[in-house]
Order: structure tokens, then C-alpha cells, then sequence
């Protein structure tokens, strides 16, 4: 039921995929993100690294009226920008390492998430994009590169998945903070 939310064919789909719009922060919107996050714009942005290696750059789209302290709260999208080539499975398995950490994490349901993100995160090369569409209550979809890649109809997974940046729990507390826009810690 939640394809229409994610995918391409939902109702109102908006500008092309190579379009983009602009936000209030002057950051251009790629044009199937502004159609799906109506009124958003760059809340924060910051770069993961890893024993001095550049790993992605990351930047929070989210709507107006969007609070730090509730992200699970809040429509929001996170773009990841890699900086390297990775191996999906090994991001799959990472991403599900960083979920365990988290508070509400339901280890009944580790090996189907992580078999789906298996499928979900293709290998990604230098420069390549994936976004994380967060609808609270409903899933998550992603996209790589502007192309629809699936989506995940499970609003814990979603709250978990999007929490590997945004939870107060976090491996990388300055990466959160930047893109929260908060000030350091």
C-alpha cells in the first residue's frame, strides 16, 4: 500500500528526476525529492570519515516545522553522497549493526531487514547518491541516483534506520549535530 508514497506513478509526481528546485537556503532540491518532501530545504550537512578516509557526504532535507528533538516525528529526506566505492552488502550489514545500537531495536526482525536492505543497497562508486525518504508511521523508500531502488513498509525499521544519524544514540554525534544544525557538543 505504501508504493504509491515512494515510488514512481503516485499521484501529484511532480518535476522529472533531472530537475531541480531551490530552496529557502539557496541548496537546489533534486525535483522527484522536492515533489515528495513539498516545502523542504537543507537542514544540515556533514561528511563521515573513516581513519581519515572520506567516506560520504550526508545532508537532512526536511519540511517546515520540522523539530530536532522529534525527527521521528517529520517527513525528511537523507541524501548520502559517496566519496568512494562501497559494497552494498557490507553497507546492508552496517546498517543493520548501527540499528542494534539503538533504543527499540527488535532483534526478531534483523534478518529480514537486513535481507532487505541486501536488496535495497545496490554497490555504490565515487559520487553516486542515495536518498532515504523518511514517512513517519508509514516506511522508508530510497533511491539511488535519482531511481527508484524499493522501499521499506515498516515504520520501526524506518525510525531505526533513519536514527543511525539522527538518534540521539548515534555512533557519530558530530555528524548528527551537523546535520540537526545543532550546535556542537
Amino acid at each position: 500500500a505504501t508504493r504509491g508514497l515512494f515510488l514512481p506513478g503516485a499521484p501529484g509526481r511532480g518535476p522529472a528526476v533531472g530537475t531541480a528546485c531551490v530552496g529557502a537556503t539557496g541548496q537546489p532540491i533534486p525535483g522527484w525529492l522536492a515533489a515528495r518532501l513539498p516545502g523542504a530545504d537543507l537542514r544540515g550537512q556533514g561528511r563521515l570519515r573513516f581513519f581519515g578516509l572520506d567516506i560520504y557526504d550526508a545532508l537532512l532535507w526536511t519540511a517546515p516545522g520540522f523539530d530536532p528533538a522529534s525527527f521521528e516525528r517529520h517527513a525528511l529526506a537523507l541524501q548520502l553522497v559517496y566519496r568512494r566505492g562501497l559494497v552494498g552488502e557490507q553497507i546492508a550489514e552496517r546498517s543493520l549493526k548501527e540499528m542494534r545500537a539503538l533504543p527499540g531495536f527488535d532483534a526478531s526482525r534483523a534478518d529480514t531487514w537486513l535481507a532487505r536492505m541486501k536488496t535495497l543497497f545496490p554497490d555504490v562508486a565515487a559520487n553516486d547518491q542515495l536518498v532515504g525518504l523518511y514517512q513517519p508511521g508509514v516506511g522508508v523508500g530510497f533511491w539511488l541516483n535519482g531511481q527508484p531502488r524499493g522501499d521499506v513498509a515498516d515504520p520501526l525499521f524506518a525510525r531505526l534506520f533513519m536514527g543511525i544519524w539522527l538518534s540521539p544514540q548515534t555512533s557519530e554525534p558530530r555528524l548528527r549535530q551537523a546535520l540537526l544544525g545543532l550546535a556542537a557538543p
